[in-house]
């Protein structure tokens, strides 16, 4: 019996790639694309004052498309590709259709779909960065600081958490779809550089209120539903954990809203957007080191867990740490992606199945891969100790080594241009730094001139010119 006409292979489509796996991987790929441009530059540019929503939006645009430019020429071969030393690549581009049209290192669809898909990632780290930076970076500062640091930081943990080489991979830590690589390292990485950097004015940081809250849902939103493919994609085929991994991601995100909402409530009298929004990215990053290996029941918990902790120390905790209370971290990235991440990796070390580790992994010694819970269940406490051993290392590891990188990435920099925006910059905002106004009416004056040439006279007619008018007014017209 022969096979339909679409599924035969031809040069376009070899017999090694598998057309469905290939058209989800690009799917949510784009997905993950989405939720940085413009599911982050939307909720960053509404979240803060007016005054800074050009400025905080462009940081974020600007790193995406940085982030790819650099991930082509050179980091991605840098994060997957053959080993230099235990925990980097050999640097090398992914321009040539060759390479990029051959079968990628895992998974039934080209290099070029691997690349893309691992760019986006990529991306979205330098993004989730710039959430602890915004209202006072040079943005000349940024804009040497994220090709630095996607090369000398991303780039070595991904490779030793990630790639088949990476010492961290053999070692055997599970890292379903970024806990580590994205959310730790760029929580850590964002309170390191916020450190540097220095805070905003006194006046800002009493007062730094969103200029539109409706549009932060907008951008939450899609940040939250474009983690079906930040999740879902982690497994690199269209298969069964992928499903799981998407379920679990909602079911934990759900919790973890609850639980914080609830939490405002009881505590300060009444439920926040922002509390909610925080609530949904801790759920989100919680549970993205373990969606696909970790069931249902255990996702819930997780949820709850991530509602809970994070929700104590940015409320409570960051008040009565000195150390904290110094750092100026506006989108609190540090508790929702620091905390949240390191939360989600101990647990996936204490929930993860070992039958759902081998459909993920599907490699021989998949025994390795087992939660202390199931550990203590089956008689193997010591691989549920060993594993629960790695994922606290490897947390050890992202935080000490992205606090150095960063440190130094950012005395480099400083070398160069400052890292922090003049006096008078940061009293003006988006119109000092890129002459431009996110908000062209609100509520002052603006001038309507209309001046015709009189050709008569040879003079400017100015019988067109009209008044000045207030908002209100131009609203009653």
């Amino acid at each position: 019996m022969e096979l339909p006409s679409n599924l035969l292979a031809d040069e376009a489509s070899p017999e090694w790639m598998n057309k469905g796996d290939n058209a989800w991987q690009l799917t949510a790929a784009t997905l993950v694309g989405l939720q940085s441009i413009p599911g982050l530059v939307i909720l960053y540019g509404s979240l803060v004052k007016k005054t800074w929503a050009i400025n905080s939006a462009f940081m974020a645009f600007y790193a995406f498309a940085a982030v790819l430019l650099c991930w082509v020429s050179w980091a991605f071969r840098m994060s997957f590709g053959d080993k230099l030393v235990f925990f980097l690549g050999k640097p090398g581009v992914a321009l040539d259709e060759k390479f990029l049209l051959g079968q990628a290192f895992l998974g039934l669809f080209p290099t070029a779909t691997m690349v893309f898909f691992q760019g986006v990632f990529a991306g979205i780290t330098l993004i989730l960065i710039a959430g602890a930076l915004l209202g006072r970076m040079n943005i000349r500062a940024w804009m040497l600081f994220v090709p630095l640091w996607v090369t000398f930081s991303y780039s070595v943990t991904a490779f030793s958490i990630w790639c088949p080489d990476g010492w961290l991979a053999k070692l055997g830590v599970i890292d379903f779809a970024g806990g580590y690589v994205i959310h730790l390292s760029a929580g850590v990485a964002g309170v390191t550089a916020a450190y540097w950097v220095g805070p905003r004015s006194e006046k800002e940081r009493e007062n730094f209120a969103s200029n539109n809250m409706m549009v932060v849902l907008a951008g939450a939103g899609l940040l939250w539903m474009g983690w079906s493919g930040f999740n879902g994609a982690a497994p690199f085929v269209a298969s069964t954990v992928a499903s799981l991994a998407v379920l679990n991601t909602h079911v934990c995100t759900s919790a973890s809203v609850v639980v914080w909402v609830l939490l405002d409530t009881f505590c300060f009298g009444k439920p926040t957007v922002f509390g909610a929004v925080q609530g949904m990215i801790t759920g989100l990053v919680c549970i993205t080191p373990a969606a696909g290996v970790v069931q249902g029941w255990a996702a819930i918990l997780m949820g709850l867990i991530s509602g809970s902790v994070p929700w104590y120390t940015m409320m409570v905790l960051h008040n009565k740490v000195p150390f904290l209370k110094q750092i100026d971290d506006p989108m609190a990235v540090f508790h929702t992606h620091a905390i949240a991440g390191a939360l989600g990796g101990i647990l996936t070390g204490f929930f993860a199945v070992p039958k759902l580790c081998r459909l993920f992994y599907m490699v021989p010694d998949w025994e390795k891969y087992i939660g202390l819970f199931y550990g203590l269940q089956n008689g193997a406490t010591h691989a549920g100790l060993r594993q629960m051993a790695i994922q606290v290392g490897a947390i050890a590891f992202v935080i000490c080594f992205n606090f150095v990188t960063t440190s130094l990435i950012c005395l480099l920099v400083g070398l160069i241009v400052p890292l922090r925006l003049n006096t008078d910059a940061l009293h003006m905002g988006d119109k000092a730094i890129h002459g431009e106004e996110a908000f062209a009416l609100h509520g002052e004056a603006t001038k309507f001139e209309n001046l015709k040439h009189n050709k008569i006279y040879d003079t400017q007619d100015f019988s067109f010119v009209k008044e000045s008018r207030s908002l209100g007014q131009l609203q009653m017209v």
